[in-house]
């Protein structure tokens, strides 16, 4: 039965959005993989955003598809076609429809009653999973591939592409994906003979990702570090960073094995807390090794004791900080850009440390490798800075592209060097970059150890406590910060308008799409996104040229304005704060909401 209320709408081709609200632990993240994943094979641009609770299983859960001809991928305002599955939020998923959207859901709950302008499909899943799968302790998972079918059917998917992403999702599962294709071949084949048609929403095959792959940030993290030969990892389990290592520890298992004894080439170590993890990457960037670890914001507060000393002894590791909601424990499985003044400027006293903000899968996979480059070059931890929404969602992207360059191991004195030297000092600063000279325990000749502390130290590591060796090390560790100008990545720059939008990370796709609502409204924009602080001459140079800067970036307090602040107070009123904060993903009719009121 539908309500034909929309039906002398247009179609929306190739442009719209679909959200499946289910319960976690149902198996339904597997029946949205497959449904994305069909869509994406037969060409179509199309993103996820799964919003997950932080218990195993029972609780709600939503997954939003977005189809989109032109490419965008940020979360969509509005949902087209809801899919409910869920008794217990079937209410309120309903109510947030907008009129003539379409809802697709379980019969027994009767939704239909609740609203008049919407386009109703009820579908008995229960009856169809038990024609369809012979094991009753099944149905609970199956039932949502029935959704799959029945989706397919409505949208017009091919159901041989939508069958190619279960074998895909359950790969090496045989039995699993049958039983799969089964269930979705039962709800398509019913949906054809007794859904009526209908016209609002279409996929129609195009070749838009044609060469393109799918994967999430945390698994484009772990294959840099492994291409940038990571040898060291501790870690402390968390949420939503724990998959970096997971999937690392993979990937070494098929590269990085030595090939005469078949051992590994990477030690990945589970340690008892965050504050061990830090410890120990540390340690070993002091000994050679390329090290690194992964965690969040919570991890990253308990290991700023260690991070300090890293700033201040000068030993290289690479922090990947996947964000989440805090403060505290706040919400484990919601994404933000909540540690940017956190990392920034992690640890007491007076610190400034790099970090790094990629805002795809390419950069995911470039900057962790650029990251271990970075942290030998300057003798320093490195934050390389996703957050839940790049970590953990599927993201479309090009293949990657190898480095094709030799690691940068910086300055390191080697056996030949040592035996030379006649005076030599840890901490000299012999040409103006504020980089001194190294060395690695275990070089052959027996000089290659030396002892340094995080106590106050002068130029030869020997404590002091003299106010001239204490003003001496202390500045050249901030001049450090414009050496690090010239090495990380530049900002991308977009638009010549006076008006200007200033994002980074994970906010970019939003900003895309909303600077082409912007425009259509008769308003140009200038876009600049940050990659990297410190902040590069570029940025220096794009403020400057504008009257208005509307910094975009999802936490409450705007952190990335106040640094902007900090370093250029000269256009502290330029500076317009547009915030995102509620955890969820971020969504251009925000942007264009936000930055509408200012101009009013």
């Amino acid at each position: 039965m539908t309500t034909s209320l929309a039906e002398g709408s247009a179609t929306l081709v190739n442009d719209f959005s679909i959200e499946v609200a289910t319960v976690n632990g149902s198996g339904s993240q597997t029946a949205n993989n497959v449904l994305m994943r069909t869509i994406f094979q037969m060409g179509v641009p199309v993103s996820g955003k799964n919003l997950f609770p932080s218990n195993i299983a029972g609780l709600p859960t939503w997954f939003q598809i977005r189809a989109s001809a032109k490419g965008y991928v940020a979360r969509k305002h509005d949902i087209d076609l809801m899919i409910c599955m869920n008794p217990e939020t079937a209410k309120e998923d309903v109510a947030k429809l907008k009129p003539g959207a379409i809802c697709i859901f379980d019969e027994p709950l009767k939704l239909d009653s609740l609203r008049t302008d919407l386009i109703w499909y009820p579908v008995p899943f229960q009856k169809l999973v038990t024609a369809s799968c012979p094991e009753p302790k099944l149905h609970k998972l199956i039932k949502n591939m029935i959704y799959v079918g029945v989706a397919a059917q409505l949208l017009g998917l091919d159901m041989a592409e939508a069958k190619s992403a279960i074998t895909k999702q359950l790969k090496g599962k045989a039995k699993a994906a049958e039983l799969n294709h089964v269930a979705a071949q039962a709800g398509y084949d019913w949906a054809a003979a007794n859904m009526p048609e209908q016209h609002r929403l279409k996929i129609v095959r195009d070749d838009k990702t044609r060469g393109q792959i799918m994967l999430d940030g945390n698994s484009a993290c772990a294959l840099g570090a492994i291409f940038a030969g990571v040898t060291v990892v501790g870690w402390y389990p968390i949420t939503p960073a724990s998959t970096v290592v997971e999937y690392l520890i993979d990937y070494a298992d098929e590269l990085r094995k030595d090939p005469v004894t078949g051992r590994p080439t990477v030690a990945i170590v589970q340690m008892e807390d965050e504050l061990a993890s830090a410890g120990v990457i540390l340690a070993a960037g002091w000994a050679g090794a390329r090290s690194m670890t992964s965690t969040a914001g919570p991890g990253i507060s308990l290991m700023s004791e260690f991070i300090g000393l890293g700033y201040f002894v000068e030993a290289p590791a690479v922090f990947v900080n996947v964000q989440r909601t805090g403060p505290s424990t706040g919400l484990p499985t919601r994404t933000q850009q909540g540690d940017i003044e956190l990392c920034a400027k992690a640890s007491h006293g007076d610190t400034h440390h790099v970090c790094l903000y990629p805002a795809n899968m390419e950069e995911c996979f470039r900057f962790t490798y650029d990251a271990f480059d970075l942290a030998e070059r300057l003798q320093t931890p490195i934050f390389l800075m996703t957050d839940l929404d790049l970590g953990m969602q599927n993201w479309a992207s090009k293949p990657f592209t190898f480095p094709g360059k030799p690691f940068d191991r910086g300055k390191v004195l080697g056996e030949k060097e040592l035996a030379e030297l006649k005076d030599w000092g840890r901490y000299k600063d012999l040409d103006g970059d504020a980089i001194c000279a190294r060395t690695l325990p275990g070089t052959p000749g027996g000089k290659g150890a030396y002892f340094t502390r995080g106590t106050g130290h002068n130029e030869y590591a020997y404590y002091s406590e003299k106010p001239d060796d204490w003003t001496k090390l202390v500045d050249r560790l901030r001049r450090k910060l414009e050496t690090a100008k010239s090495l990380v990545p530049r900002p991308v720059v977009d638009g010549e308008d006076r008006r200007g939008i200033l994002a980074f990370g994970s906010s970019d796709p939003a900003v895309f799409e909303a600077r082409d609502l912007l425009r259509a409204a008769g308003k140009e924009t200038s876009y600049l996104r940050l990659r990297a602080f410190p902040f590069t001459a570029e940025v220096d140079a794009w403020l400057e040229a504008r009257e208005v800067v509307y910094v975009v970036e999802q936490n409450r307090d705007g952190q990335m304005t106040a640094l902007l602040r900090d370093f250029y107070p000269q256009h502290a009123m330029r500076f317009r704060k547009v915030l995102h904060y509620d955890g969820t993903a971020l969504n251009a009719q925000t942007l264009v909401d936000q930055i509408s009121g200012y101009e009013k």
